[in-house]
């Protein structure tokens, strides 16, 4: 079995473990992985259809998930900044306590960064091959600068960020190698 493969197979069973975590809250799969994404996602990432390309599936989809959480009382909805027609979503305290509860405590040790960097390139590596769109930290984009010295700023929307948002999922990531 290749190195691959095993970690393949393992980060399935953290997978299933974290899923059977999730299942005793009464929500599906689908809202429990939304929520999740939601709870890292930056202010321009929180939208019916980047929802839907992030869990791969359709917009008529997300947007019923999304609904169904929002009745649930785990996000709120608001108009996007700059276009009123438009929506986006962002947790509640009881979204953000429901969340918290799912994750085991962090740990700063030297295993724990390894296997996260591993983590990462597989994932990376499974989705350049799928296709799949690529989502990533703002602060690792090749748009993000520090702006001001203070305040983080992306280039690519001419947008001062959050300082929270450099580590928050964007769909707009493009990794610093990529080309333009």
């Amino acid at each position: 079995m290749t190195p691959q493969t095993e970690i393949t197979l393992l980060m399935d069973r953290l997978a299933r473990l974290h899923a059977a975590r999730r299942r005793e809250v009464a929500l599906t799969d689908a809202q429990c992985a939304a929520l999740e994404y939601l709870a890292r996602a930056n202010r321009f990432s929180r939208s019916p259809s980047v929802v839907a390309d992030y869990l791969a599936t359709t917009r008529g989809t997300a947007s019923q998930t999304l609904k169904a959480l929002a009745d649930k009382g785990l996000i709120a909805e608001e108009p996007a900044e700059g276009d009123r027609r438009q929506r986006r979503y962002g947790l509640t305290n009881r979204g953000r306590a429901m969340i918290a509860s799912w994750f085991a405590p962090d740990t700063d040790d030297a295993d724990s960064k390894a296997a996260l960097q591993a983590a990462r390139m597989l994932l990376r590596t499974l989705v350049e091959s799928s296709g799949a769109k690529v989502f990533g930290l703002c602060k690792d984009c090749r748009h993000h600068a520090n702006g001001d010295g203070v305040a983080p700023f992306c280039r690519l929307l001419q947008i001062k960020l959050e300082l929270e948002e450099a580590g928050q999922l964007c769909h707009e990531f493009a990794a610093p190698g990529d080309a333009a």
